[in-house]
């Protein structure tokens, strides 16, 4: 494929499995995601959304099938080889993964750092731009333990997208965050997609988010992908586990 053609899938899984001893965490799981699309990944706790997402990054490695990343097949793939694939795939993780002793500030400058030929002046303004980007400029000067889980998430994603991402990887971002927290995430998420043109795959089991940013869903269930579609489509999917899903979120939404 010349380098300029248009990639099908930016991400996809092949009859992906992996196991931990005697636990079957995937089994033979297939989607794409294609560029630009944001797909969630939903399920339980412990079906495997964030081994996916571990995968994706080279962190674990699959037991079988084919892993494809920024268009490339990573299967084999040794470490260093990675390099390349996470300059253009990040990561936010569920704990924000903060360094403790910077500021928001040095924080969100680290990757920049990373890059050569920036100045301090350059750096700074990029950072403020970010930290503008996502709502929380003002908390430039603070250090992450004057923050609440909210607010870091949002530091997170500002210091992701100072890697210049092509797709960022989101574990769980609204989990132990209030609800009007959770809607700001959920808008941040959109919005960046429009606007940066970003690949994203969201791992979450709250459905108002999958709802709000899905373009496509994987649902897990028992090590298995039992749905893989639009959220309109998964609403009237017959497995019952999904029915359960959607019929606990509306229950919520009603309390």
């Amino acid at each position: 494929m010349p380098d300029n053609a248009p990639l099908e899938h930016y991400i996809e899984f092949r009859e992906v499995s992996k196991s931990f001893g005697d636990n079957h965490v995937l089994d033979r799981v297939s989607f794409n995601v294609v560029p630009g699309e944001t797909v969630c990944i939903l399920g339980r706790s412990g079906v495997g959304k964030s081994v996916s997402l571990q995968i994706i990054m080279g962190f674990l490695k699959a037991d079988s099938g084919r892993v494809i990343v920024a268009g490339q097949d990573i299967t084999g793939y040794a470490e260093e080889q990675m390099e390349p694939i996470r300059k253009k795939v990040t990561i936010v993780f569920q704990n924000g993964a903060l360094f403790d002793s910077l500021t928001v500030g040095e924080n969100v400058a680290f990757p920049l750092r990373e890059t050569r030929g920036l100045t301090e002046q350059e750096i700074y303004q990029i950072v403020d731009g970010l930290l503008e980007m996502v709502g929380v400029q003002e908390m430039r000067d603070l250090l992450p333990s004057d923050l609440s889980t909210g607010m870091k998430r949002s530091v997170a994603i500002a210091r992701a997208l100072a890697a210049r991402p092509e797709c960022v990887l989101y574990d769980e971002p609204t989990t132990m965050v209030d609800p009007l927290m959770a809607q700001l995430l959920g808008d941040l998420i959109k919005r960046l997609k429009i606007q940066l043109k970003l690949t994203s795959i969201v791992v979450t089991h709250d459905m108002r988010l999958a709802q709000k940013l899905a373009e496509r869903v994987v649902f897990l269930h028992e090590g298995r992908a039992i749905f893989f579609g639009t959220y309109a489509e998964m609403e009237k999917s017959p497995e019952p586990i999904v029915q359960e899903f959607l019929q606990l979120d509306e229950l919520k939404i009603e309390a």
